[in-house]
């Protein structure tokens, strides 16, 4: 379970398990030590997690996200449906109770998932992502260059309802390149320049963010990422990730 914390003392996680580690019903999951189950209105996550190196902390403690809706949308981001972007709820209220001083708070979340029968890089070449609340609920826009030489540009807003809303499509606006030179862009009107907030997560081949841009007029900040595929895929880059997401493939619950 990838667990990330930003700001001052923050923390990652990502610990590859063996399936003995793994539980799962209809209602609940748990990797390990960690779990994620959904309660009838909240998904309530228990985390309990070592940090990865060079840090080796502990991170501990629970998240709530309570959805305003639940949506029924999926998004095929390949023609033949082999991946899939599920927004089960994109306008949120999340809590957050870590083991840690200054870890408690509470605000506005989201939650969404992406479901694939083949490997990222075997389909796609580079892609963004990006979610931003508005007075109206929450747009996201995914663009992706696939490998076969299409692409993938799709605006979404979704109300409190879980209603989607098909949106206009902004004009990309290119953004400065990560840490790591990690090309980015997003979208938003025309005079737009977005702008990085908060830097969340920079890898040689993945940029996360806090960026800022213009929707329709209105100011909004929201969580971005761009992910290159064909920097995944290099070989010098598999020890590097192998360092940040070790792997406890012995792991066994106690019973």
């Amino acid at each position: 379970m990838n667990v990330a914390t930003y700001g001052p003392k923050g923390r990652f996680t990502m610990t590859d398990r063996g399936r003995s580690a793994l539980r799962q019903s209809a209602q609940r999951i748990q990797i390990g030590p960690s779990s994620m189950g959904w309660n009838g209105n909240q998904l309530v996550i228990e985390v309990n997690e070592v940090t990865a190196p060079p840090q080796l902390s502990r991170v501990r403690g629970m998240i709530r996200v309570t959805p305003s809706a639940i949506t029924d949308q999926e998004l095929p981001l390949t023609q033949d449906g082999a991946h899939v972007w599920r927004p089960f709820a994109p306008v949120s209220r999340i809590e957050v109770d870590m083991e840690a001083q200054g870890w408690q708070w509470q605000g506005h979340g989201y939650f969404d998932a992406n479901f694939g029968t083949r490997a990222l890089e075997d389909d796609f070449a580079y892609w963004t992502w990006g979610r931003y609340p508005t007075r109206a609920g929450a747009t996201c826009f995914y663009d992706a260059q696939r490998q076969d030489g299409t692409h993938l540009a799709q605006a979404a807003t979704f109300d409190e309802g879980g209603n989607v809303h098909n949106t206009e499509l902004p004009e990309t606006r290119p953004m400065q390149r990560s840490l790591w030179q990690v090309k980015r862009a997003t979208r938003g009107d025309e005079g737009a320049e977005p702008t990085q907030v908060m830097n969340m997560l920079d890898a040689p081949f993945y940029s996360r963010s806090m960026v800022k841009t213009e929707l329709q007029g209105e100011p909004a900040v929201g969580v971005h990422e761009a992910l290159d595929l064909t920097r995944f895929a290099k070989p010098w880059l598999k020890p590097m990730i192998a360092v940040r997401v070790p792997r406890r493939t012995r792991w066994r619950f106690d019973d």
